[in-house]
């Protein structure tokens, strides 16, 4: 079997010493416990997320924990939308989450290239520090030494999981759209190869499409108005019978957008969620009284899948996971500076809120690689929700 992964100032004084000393103090990362956790009320959580252009959903994650906890209690910082370009400002910006008095814990999500660095940084400043990193962009090795929990999807089951869906959704041809950076993420590569590898299986022709990096020259828009004009192509060239798939989170709008409009097949975004994508594609506006209403978010896409004959033929994961990944994640780290469990690393809880979160069973798995087993790198799959 596949078993490739990942092969991968505030001021500019705090940036030459993280270079200066980087990695000295990695090791701190999974102690196992933690001495005083400082479950009073002089205590907050960091959250780095992406901006809204980036992936909107995370961003309002963020902000429903801060109306949660209380803006006093709740510090936000955005990763920068270039940010293989700009690693330097994702470590300036966790350094100065970390810097904070009584920061108890950071939520890197997402862990972007830079992440490690970042947290090599965090720890030079506050060792004590729970950090969990979500949808990790760098070696697993690598994050899993440093951040004390890792949450990811399980995008090697999604290999075999998203080629069964797209056939139960009648699709004759797979249309993979990356670009060379993803494709060097050994994960994202490995599981590219395990969709070609089903699809023949199954009978279906595999087309390994490549689009433009939202991080190059032509940024974000020139990403996304080139799948706006090469779907259509392909739904011309292979037929409606074609399902599509992006592993990029910018690109999940324009990608919805001309399926649905050229009557194709989505078995699901990058991030599996009825928010990732749904709503700015397909035009729907959700009332401020229905913010976080997934039952009503799900009713209106299969009212609009119900208009164009599309129902059916576009399906996701019943919940967000890079919310529930940033809410649940906050309230795990929460419950641990409350002092409810001692060790930074708790399995169950991490189910435990992951389930209250979700409403639905959780699949929870380690990540095993080449015989090394990574406790704290949790992996996690659910199934599909069709519109």
């Amino acid at each position: 079997m596949l078993k490739k992964f990942l092969t991968i100032f505030v001021i500019a004084a705090m940036v030459m010493s993280m270079f200066a000393g980087c990695g000295n103090d990695t090791n701190t990362a999974n102690t196992g416990t933690a001495t005083d956790n400082g479950g009073s009320g002089d205590w907050k959580i960091g959250i780095l997320t992406g901006t809204v252009s980036q992936n909107e959903e995370e961003y309002r994650a963020a902000q429903a924990v801060k109306e949660k906890y209380g803006e006093e209690h709740v510090i936000i910082m955005t990763y920068p939308d270039k940010f293989m370009d700009e690693q330097e400002t994702t470590i300036a910006n966790v350094a100065s989450m970390a810097a904070e008095e009584n920061m108890k814990a950071l939520l890197l999500i997402q862990a972007v290239p830079g992440s490690s660095a970042a947290i090599d940084k965090a720890r030079e400043i506050n060792p004590d520090l729970l950090i969990i990193a979500g949808v990790p962009g760098e070696n697993p090795a690598d994050i899993a030494s440093r951040a004390d929990i890792v949450f990811t999807l399980d995008e090697l089951t999604m290999g075999r999981t998203m080629v069964e869906q797209a056939a139960k959704q009648g699709a004759k041809v797979f249309v993979h759209y990356s670009f060379p950076r993803h494709m060097s993420y050994a994960l994202l590569s490995a599981r590219r190869d395990l969709l070609k590898e089903n699809c023949e299986a199954m009978g279906i022709e595999f087309v390994d499409a490549t689009a433009l990096d939202p991080t190059g020259d032509a940024g974000l828009s020139g990403a996304q108005q080139f799948i706006l004009e090469d779907t259509p192509r392909m739904i011309e060239k292979y037929g409606k019978d074609t399902a599509f798939f992006s592993t990029n989170c910018g690109l999940q709008i324009p990608l919805i957008k001309s399926v649905y409009e050229g009557g194709a097949i989505y078995p699901q975004p990058c991030c599996p969620s009825p928010y990732h994508g749904f709503p700015s594609a397909l035009g729907i506006e959700i009332p401020e009284e229905k913010q976080g209403d997934i039952d009503y978010l799900v009713d209106e896409i299969k009212a609009k899948m119900a208009e164009k004959g599309m129902t059916g033929r576009m399906s996701t994961w019943p919940v967000p996971c890079s919310m529930m990944f940033i809410e649940a994640g906050a309230d795990y780290a929460k419950g641990w500076i409350d002092g409810e469990f001692t060790e930074k690393l708790n399995k169950d809880k991490v189910e435990e809120y992951f389930k209250a979160y979700a409403g639905v069973d959780i699949e929870l798995n380690v990540l095993e690689e080449e015989g090394v087993t990574y406790d704290n790198y949790l992996m996690v799959l659910l199934g599909y929700l069709d519109f």
